[in-house]
């Protein structure tokens, strides 16, 4: 991998062909796990077509959650899946938008970097992308020093896109001009089986690759999304008119969860079709996932439920949480427990709903009372704001296990001032500017005029101010952690002393000791409330302290958890027998589309992966 004393960076683009939501993101990460398991150093890069900047002022019906890096970056949910497959760390550079890269060029143009020349998509915004590209590309983002061995690209949307043609042009002179044996091309595309007809069909594919040709990219390796398994008949068809070796045409079928994606790419030598267009088949070992290989068989047999409720605004979305679903999901496992989320829209719970709709309210309620913990994740707005109020003390006066994140924090807070201290009228001043008991008020640094990038953003650090509450064990009582934040309002430090001296508990607080981090309930079996998004730093086999103190408490595990977190650091959970490992797949008990692949590699069951 060394030209002139020089390493030489490897690429992997991945791209999609025929419909969006095939599971780009998901065969991305897993080509990325499959290269690391044979030694090599991974990084990420994703591109979203979009003009947005980045993905922070975006709704979660447009786009999915949006993911919280380190640096403050908002970004697309894909780049979760990467840090949670690999346990990395990314920065904003990671994440290329239009948006960006127009932003850039526009800058260059008024400082006069282009002075004499007319500015034009090609080559001033295709030559932006490609060192924008070659320069992420070098920064390491596993913690060691030096660049990484191979960069895996993801292109958002699809082939044919009018909005993505400036970076198709950019990525196929960026093939050349990182010369052959560098550049690896891994087309996802659809062979979808019709009913009518009961065969798969391969023309969508053939399509797909064909145009992909006419834009100047010719793919090295075909990873065909199915139902079931191709067989050798239809691999010979998509060879001969694709023009792609029968040996790297790839069945992505179908599976129980996606941890066994990585298992089905390397038993079908994936690695082997990606290294020999890389020139890498001399200097690599053969991949390891001895250790993968046992989680996935591991999530199959999981059945002893744990049920947990999730209040929230965007619950017909369920990639809203995906990052609070990934941590439920890794903490579940540890404790050895299937995954039930009831879904519950917070407004359902309502006193509107309730005289407008009563059914619907009805089946809120006892969807709501069925579960064994409840969540209130973090949202915008006062849609549904005092359903989540009901459902914190519901769970508060019933010993119900409650974790709030970000705005399920402050709800928390409201509930308490209105129920506990008699304050009929709390409320955050972003639901009610005038109320006379705010209980939540708006940061004294934040912007009232621009909405982009404008939130208290990013890792920031929590002292403990109590050593013997539950957050402080579960994090292996430290005296303080790191943790992403993304929020413009915050507790009313004015209405602290009056709410602890009630009972409320401010185990946690930023370096001033004026913010409030984390809130609990020392007499409550477990309630509690982070300021910040504990989801965002979760990862398998190292579960999120907060989210497995949860569904610890909903499985009757919390003592004995507790009693392994004294003195101890938090850096891996084992519950029960032997070491507890999470992967990355979810149960639901509704049959919605899941995930950054937009259902990919589900069952009819009701299981999502």
């Amino acid at each position: 991998m060394q030209k002139g004393g020089k390493k030489e960076m490897k690429y992997v683009l991945v791209t999609g062909g025929v419909v969006s939501g095939l599971g780009k993101g998901v065969t991305a990460s897993s080509i990325g796990l499959l290269l690391h398991a044979c030694g090599l150093r991974v990084t990420f890069i994703k591109i979203d077509p979009y003009l947005n900047t980045d993905a922070g002022t975006m709704s979660p019906f447009e786009h999915g959650e949006v993911y919280v890096l380190d640096d403050g970056g908002e970004v697309d949910l894909d780049l979760g899946n990467y840090e949670r497959f690999l346990n990395i760390k990314l920065t904003r550079d990671n994440n290329i938008t239009t948006g960006k890269i127009y932003q850039s060029v526009i800058d260059k143009e008024r400082r006069g970097d282009y002075l004499g020349s007319t500015v034009q998509v090609v080559p001033h915004i295709t030559d932006a992308i490609q060192d924008w590209i070659e320069r992420v590309a070098a920064i390491p983002v596993d913690g060691k020093e030096g660049p990484p061995d191979v960069c895996v690209i993801e292109l958002g949307g699809t082939i044919g896109d009018i909005e993505s043609m400036p970076f198709v042009e950019a990525l196929g002179q960026f093939s050349y001009r990182v010369g052959a044996g560098n550049f690896c091309l891994v087309h996802v595309s659809l062979v979808p089986v019709l009913n009518v007809v009961g065969e798969p069909k391969t023309k969508p594919t053939q399509h797909s690759v064909r145009g992909l040709r006419s834009l100047g990219l010719t793919p090295d390796i075909l990873a065909c999304r199915s139902t079931t398994e191709l067989d050798m008949n239809v691999k010979e068809k998509l060879s001969r008119f694709c023009h792609v070796p029968l040996q790297n045409i790839l069945s992505l079928y179908d599976v129980p969860n996606i941890w066994h994606i990585p298992s089905l790419l390397r038993d079908q030598k994936a690695h082997e079709a990606i290294f020999k267009a890389l020139n890498l088949l001399s200097v690599v070992h053969k991949p390891n996932l001895k250790e993968w290989t046992a989680m996935a068989k591991l999530c199959d047999m999981l059945h002893k439920p744990v049920r947990v409720a999730m209040v929230g605004k965007y619950t017909d979305l369920s990639d809203a949480y995906l990052s609070v679903l990934k941590a439920l999901l890794h903490a579940s496992v540890a404790c050895k427990r299937k995954l039930v989320i009831n879904w519950v829209s917070a407004s359902d719970l309502e006193v509107a709903t309730a005289i407008e709709s009563p059914d619907v309210n009805r089946a809120a309620w006892n969807s709501l009372k069925a579960a064994d913990a409840v969540v209130v994740p973090g949202g915008f707005g006062n849609r549904g704001v005092e359903g989540k109020i009901l459902a914190a003390k519901y769970a508060r006066e019933n010993k119900i296990p409650y974790l709030g994140i970000c705005l399920g924090m402050q709800i928390a807070v409201i509930e308490y001032a209105r129920s506990v201290l008699g304050l009929k009228n709390a409320n955050s001043t972003e639901f009610d500017p005038n109320t006379k008991n705010p209980c939540v008020i708006f940061m004294p640094e934040g912007s009232k005029t621009h909405m982009g990038g404008t939130m208290r953003l990013g890792s920031r650090r929590t002292y403990f101010h109590v050593t013997d509450c539950k957050s402080a064990q579960l994090y292996g009582n430290q005296s303080f952690i790191d943790e992403r934040h993304r929020h413009r309002y915050e507790v009313n430090p004015d209405m602290v002393p009056q709410l602890e001296e009630a009972g409320l508990s401010f185990t946690g607080k930023d370096e001033s000791g004026q913010r409030m981090e984390i809130v609990e309930l020392q007499s409550h079996p477990y309630f509690v409330g982070a300021q910040f998004h504990p989801e965002y730093k979760s990862r398998p086999g190292k579960p999120s302290p907060l989210f497995l103190g949860l569904i610890a408490a909903a499985s009757g595990q919390l003592d004995a958890l507790l009693k392994k977190s004294v003195g101890a650091k938090a850096n891996r959970y084992a519950i029960g027998k032997g070491m507890s490992v999470s992967p990355h797949f979810r149960y639901s008990n509704v049959n919605v589309a899941v995930g950054p692949f937009d259902g990919m590699y589900k069952t009819s069951n009701g299981l999502h992966v």
